[in-house]
């Protein structure tokens, strides 16, 4: 995992490629690296936000099928200001199912991720 000193677009590239590889990953591990101990995850508008990284690690798993899950990621940084990053996502799952997503992104020096919010839509069904 990538570790910056000051959040620019390329540290949030590296930060959205590292997401995607955690993803692919068996196990919660990398996590850690891209999270803080403390931070919080807001996994979509008007949920509860899912706070700490043990937390974190065990909604990971809950809402995922597995590390070898079929998906496509296509990303675009929106916005980087100070410690606080936007992208726009989109995912398509091998089972049909896809999502065009915002990310709003807090980040701490050391490149980790302390609050997190997702803002996903999928098509009408």
């Amino acid at each position: 995992m990538a570790q910056w000193s000051t959040m620019d677009r390329t540290g949030v590239r590296a930060w959205i490629d590292d997401y995607e590889r955690a993803w692919r990953a068996p196990g919660t591990e990398p996590l850690a690296a891209l999270f803080t101990a403390d931070a919080s995850y807001l996994p979509a508008p008007y949920r509860e936000p899912v706070v700490g990284l043990r937390d974190i690690c065990e909604m990971w798993e809950a809402e995922r099928e597995g590390p070898d899950e079929e998906f496509q990621m296509t990303s675009e940084i929106v916005a980087v200001d100070g410690d606080v990053a936007v992208a726009r996502l989109e995912v398509r799952y091998g089972n049909g199912e896809q999502f065009r997503d915002l990310w709003i992104m807090t980040f701490t020096g050391d490149g980790r991720c302390t609050a997190f919010e997702e803002w996903p839509y999928s098509p009408p069904t």
